[in-house]
This record gives C-alpha cells, sequence and structure tokens, in this order.
C-alpha cells in the first residue's frame, strides 16, 4: 500500500491553477460550474452551441477575476465537437485537469408522439456527442500522466425512468452506464469519472421542456418543495473536480432534493 500525506479538507477541495473544460457553460447548471470553478481558481475552457450567451458566460467570470475562454461547440455536429476538442488542445497544450460535460435537451412528450429526429437530437446531445468529444480529449489526459476527473450529468430519469422522457432517460440511461464502464478502464490512469445526476433544477431547459402544472405536480412531489438552483449541482460537479473525492469512481451522485433516494 503506498503511503501519501494526509490532505486537510481545505487542501484537499483547493482547485487554484487547474484547467476545466465545461460545456453547456451558456446557461443552467453549465453557466453556474463555470461560475464556481473560475471562482476557485480554475482556468475554464467553456463551450456551448449559443455563441452569444456562451460568450457571456466567460466574459462575466473574467470581469470578476476569473479566467476563461470561450470555444465553439454544436454536440450535434461531428466536425463541431472535433473542432472543439483541436482548439482546446491546442489552447491548453493538452494540459488539462477536468472534464464536466454539463451540455444536454430535453422534450418532454408521449413515447408514441415522439419524432424520429427528437430522438437523434437527444441522444446526440445528451450521450454520442459527449462520448465522442470525451475520447477524443482523454488521450492527452493520460499522455500528461498526473490523472484528472471526469465528471457527467445523468439523471435519476436514467435509472427509474420519467414519463414523457423515454428518449431522454435512456440517454441518460446510457451516460450513467458510460461512466461506470470508463471508470474502469482510466482507474489505471488515476483518472477518476464520476456522474451527478440532478432533480428538477430551475434551469432554461426545465422551465422550456415542461408545461407548468407538471412543474407545480413535481416540486410537489420534492421533499423539499422545491426546486434545486443551479448552484447547488455546480457545488457536487465542484467536490468530483476535487481531490476529496480522489478514491470515488464509477459513482453517480443524486442531487434531487429527495425526490428519489438510491441505497
Amino acid at each position: 500500500m503506498t503511503e501519501t500525506a494526509e490532505l486537510s479538507w481545505k487542501q484537499a477541495t483547493d482547485l487554484t491553477g487547474k484547467v476545466a473544460i465545461v460545456t453547456g457553460c451558456g446557461s443552467g447548471i453549465g453557466r453556474a460550474t463555470a461560475r464556481q470553478l473560475a471562482a476557485a481558481g480554475v482556468t475554464v475552457y467553456g463551450g456551448d452551441v449559443n455563441l452569444e450567451s456562451g460568450r457571456a458566460t466567460i466574459d462575466e467570470l473574467t470581469a470578476a477575476g476569473g479566467r476563461g475562454e470561450f470555444v465553439p461547440l454544436d454536440l450535434l455536429d461531428t466536425a463541431s465537437i472535433d473542432s472543439f476538442v483541436d482548439e482546446v488542445k491546442s489552447r491548453t497544450g493538452g494540459a488539462f485537469d477536468i472534464i464536466a460535460s454539463i451540455a444536454g435537451i430535453d422534450r418532454i412528450e408521449p413515447f408514441l408522439q415522439n419524432a424520429p429526429e427528437n430522438w437523434h437530437k437527444i441522444i446526440n446531445v445528451n450521450y454520442l456527442g459527449p462520448v465522442r468529444m470525451i475520447q477524443r480529449l482523454l488521450p492527452a489526459m493520460i499522455e500528461r500522466g498526473t490523472g484528472g476527473k471526469i465528471i457527467t450529468i445523468g439523471s435519476d430519469a436514467g435509472r427509474v425512468g420519467s414519463t414523457g422522457e423515454a428518449f431522454y432517460s435512456g440517454s441518460k440511461g446510457a451516460v450513467i452506464a458510460f461512466t461506470k464502464a470508463l471508470a474502469r478502464e482510466m482507474a489505471r490512469h488515476r483518472i477518476n469519472c464520476n456522474c451527478v445526476a440532478p432533480g428538477p433544477t430551475d434551469t432554461p431547459l426545465f422551465t422550456v421542456a415542461m408545461e407548468q402544472k407538471l412543474r407545480e405536480a413535481l416540486v410537489k412531489a420534492i421533499p423539499f418543495r422545491r426546486m434545486a438552483h443551479p448552484y447547488e449541482i455546480a457545488h457536487s460537479v465542484m467536490f468530483l473536480a476535487s481531490a476529496a473525492s480522489d478514491f470515488m469512481t464509477g459513482q453517480v451522485f443524486s442531487v434531487s432534493g429527495g425526490l428519489t433516494m438510491h441505497g
């Protein structure tokens, strides 16, 4: 057994000088994560399909004294994913410590009414796009030889299912399984792979995807009787990005206010 120096909580959660890649930085959980990381001294390379809001996030955090750069990213477009990866690797020299794959989409409607074009969008943005991006980024992280952290965003809909979200649930279930499998393969490289599974969160995605009456009913089902704030999800990402989680990999964090409780 290798002996290592004991870290205090302050030392274990210190992210000063780290470099992170954050997708979906233009809004919601992605924006909150970019803000939190930058405030903790991390240099953030943010990607988003919405150029205006993505740049606005990076401008905001740099104006506050943080460090970051924006790189366009459309997870529906293979060429855009490849361009994003090449640009990030070029700007960082391949020296990045954290990959936070947060971008995602949803569309709530009955399975039998769901059009094939929506299937492809949901599956590509939530699952296949991030998989391609991570596969292309990992060699640089492995070659660097200093370990790293990969954090994905799943959902408990991917573990227990959700009415009106068959394809969303399927895509998030795939994210969870992918993260666990990747964790097994990457452990020998000291790369931790974990997944955060948010419950209903007060984001533009949730507001657009769900009707008001359904949102109200869902909130009533949450023991805390409210939705999560994006920064509360970001805090879990921060923990998984830090040395405090060094002995954790292949795990799924539910941050749902008790809506779902897993043993």
